[in-house]
């Protein structure tokens, strides 16, 4: 294993190598006295140069459309894996339910264990897993085996979507990280739209495993850059360095440790955290509404797949691969949310430098506007598409702003989350990511039987009616959302620590850092932020960093700013 280390790391893209660093005589040490990062350290991955750092974001983007194509690639393909199988399309359509349901292990399995081991071990292991069972998948001899495969294929591709964001928080800092953090949004809605257009042209030459081949091939390609990959977490860093300064056994600091060795750091530990704290933020009222309202939204992303092979294959008489096509005003659509979410983040951060108090409702401004376009961008794509003699040109339209509307409300939410319940941000995004991957895995399900039975005005109409009434939340959340908070276990909305034992148990240890064994990625840049007094001085008691809430999430990395708006 240590051999196998030491070539990888040879082909990571860090611009050091560790076996060429020399240790200091007094290496760098904190006020705590554990091992850190230096000003202009360059193993601090905030360090490196712009071009390296976004060579590796560009990579973990990469794997990040793997696992989104690879959710609704097989969409375009129920008529021959029914046809192949002797099964209904419905059941065709479990390849997807089990794939996503495979999502919910990232936050609450690979998540953790990124905190133990690092985070580019678990890419590695994880996608080449990921590619080992889509091998089942591509040649399943039975329907059943096809099944497995999707939800195991599932499972392991989630490690890179959940893990990705955690990267991009390690790399970048407060302020670049909004276009990073943006063009990583844009992939999570970009993949699923573009997997049932490549799915529904196969359909029309080849059959259902040709999409499995492509799989493969985009897998194999990714693999090659994912080994550049290099360990990017800081707290992990600074474990590595902690230990190489152990066995050079310098005088004075033959016993010094990094920052998260510190306690009972086991993995057992870190799973009791990762597996109940999220149940129970689940029920407070922020978190549950977001959940419902962010549900409902990936239940209609992947409802799409479904409605528009309704809308232009079976009522315009467009082919398998054309009908496909319309879903490409959806890919615009996200990144005209793109666009949009970043002019938002640079407005807002330009009030918080001219000294503008904020607070985390300011973060539901997208939320508002989504939540507005969604029910009337539904009712026209509805009724719209549900006239054949209305140019198939409308609808398309309808689905672009539709796709913008999801997306802010998708990132306004996020944003929301984090804000509101900072050092508990990472559990309450790893429940919501759960719950709405759950409620997306049923789409597949249901909807033929709802749109046949409604038309597709009355089942676009029955989705507009829903999002109509929960356009509410945002709104009430902005009036009310700071007393809802003052009434949170998890919310914090002053100094006043959260009703939580392990959020308690570290204010009578003054100077000790016990109780912060596990630092937390997932709400900090890196650990470079660990040095940051000026982040340290915000957070209450300048000892309240997240404690134990180490489950790393997708889309829910944490800004500095964030920090700011919490406190309000």
């Amino acid at each position: 294993m240590v051999k196998l280390g030491r070539i990888l790391s040879q082909a990571t893209a860090k611009p050091y190598r560790t076996a060429h660093l020399e240790l200091d005589e007094r290496p760098y040490l904190n006020e705590h006295g554990h091992v850190d990062f230096k000003p202009g350290d360059i193993e601090n991955p905030h360090n490196w140069s712009t071009p390296r750092r976004w060579y590796v974001t560009v990579c973990a983007v990469l794997l990040v459309v793997n696992a989104t194509f690879a959710s609704s690639a097989v969409s375009g393909c129920f008529g021959s894996i029914s046809k192949e199988f002797n099964v209904s399309e419905e059941a065709a359509g479990l390849t997807i339910t089990l794939f996503l349901l495979g999502y919910c292990a990232g936050p609450l399995i690979f998540a953790p264990l990124s905190e133990f081991y690092g985070r580019r071990w678990i890419f590695y292991s994880t996608f080449l897993l990921y590619i080992a069972f889509n091998f089942l998948c591509a040649f399943a001899p039975n329907f059943g085996s096809l099944l497995v495969g999707r939800f195991l294929t599932g499972t392991f591709v989630s490690a890179p979507l959940s893990n990705s964001p955690g990267v991009l928080a390690d790399l970048w800092g407060p302020v670049e990280r909004g276009n990073t953090m943006a063009a990583f949004s844009c992939m999570v809605w970009v993949g699923p739209a573009l997997g049932p257009v490549v799915g529904g042209f196969l359909e029309l030459k080849k059959d259902w495993r040709w999409s499995f081949y492509v799989l493969l091939w985009l897998g194999a390609g990714t693999a090659i850059p994912m080994f550049t990959i290099p360990e990017t977490f800081g707290p992990m860093i600074l474990v590595h360095r902690a230990r190489r300064i152990r066995r050079a056994k310098i005088p004075g600091y033959e016993n010094v440790r990094a920052p998260v060795e510190e306690g009972d750091r086991t993995l057992l530990g870190i799973y009791k955290v990762a597996l109940t704290r999220p149940w129970i933020i689940l029920f407070d009222p922020i978190s549950f509404l977001c959940a419902v309202y962010m549900s409902v939204v990936y239940t209609l992303l992947y409802m799409l797949f479904t409605i528009y092979p309704i809308v232009f294959q079976q009522q315009r008489g467009w082919n398998a691969g054309v009908g496909e096509l319309p879903l490409i005003g959806t890919v615009v659509g996200s990144f005209i949310g793109g666009i949009i979410v970043l002019f938002d983040s640079k407005r807002k951060t330009q009030k918080m430098e001219k000294g503008i108090p904020m607070k985390p409702e300011d973060r539901l401004t997208l939320a508002m506007i989504g939540g507005v376009g969604f029910p009337a961008t539904m009712f026209w794509f509805a009724w719209t598409a549900n006239y054949s003699w209305i140019h198939w040109i409308v609808p398309t339209i309808a689905g672009v702003f539709l796709a913008t509307s999801l997306m802010l409300i998708f990132v306004g939410y996020l944003n929301y989350l984090v804000d509101s319940y900072l050092m508990y941000a990472a559990s309450a995004i790893a429940v919501n990511t759960v719950c709405r991957s759950a409620c997306g895995a049923a789409a597949p399900l249901f909807t033929n039987q709802m749109f046949n039975a409604l038309g597709i005005g009355g089942g676009g109409s029955l989705i507009g009616g829903v999002a109509t009434l929960l356009a509410v939340i945002p709104f009430a959340f902005y009036k009310y959302g700071e007393r809802i908070r003052t009434r949170s276990r998890f919310a914090p909305t002053s100094p006043k620590k959260p009703d939580d034992e392990e959020a308690q148990r570290t204010e009578k240890e003054e100077g000790s850092v016990k109780g912060r064994a596990d630092l937390p990625p997932t709400l900090s840049e890196s650990s470079s932020t660990m040095i940051d007094e000026k982040r340290d001085e915000i957070r209450a008691g300048k000892r309240r960093e997240s404690q134990d809430d180490d489950i790393q999430n997708d889309l829910g990395e944490p800004r500095d700013e964030n920090v700011e708006f919490g406190r309000q």
